[in-house]
């Protein structure tokens, strides 16, 4: 039979960190790995963005051009979740 002894309870679990590996890939097997990803990834690269991502990011540059940091939706988002929250029945009274 296995005997282990039990853990001991302690309010909080000591961790160590593992220790960092150094093993390293060579020249040969980083261009095969790329190789591999480009076939892989391709189509999705192919695709291009989206026009909604694309106005999103650069309505997020224009923010930045200008210095504000906003964590609201710039333009017409907070229109429409305005509309959303209001309904059919007109502004929330």
């Amino acid at each position: 039979m296995n005997k282990r002894k039990a853990p001991r309870a302690h309010p909080y679990m000591e961790v160590e960190p593992a220790p960092k590996s150094t093993v390293k890939l060579g020249p040969d097997i980083k261009v095969k790995i790329g190789q591999q990803l480009r076939a892989m990834y391709s189509d999705v690269v192919n695709q291009g963005v989206p026009d909604r991502f694309s106005e999103i990011l650069h309505r997020l540059d224009q923010a930045e051009e200008a210095g504000t940091d906003r964590k609201e939706p710039v333009g017409d988002a907070s229109t429409v979740r305005k509309k959303e929250d209001e309904g059919t029945n007109g502004p929330p009274q």
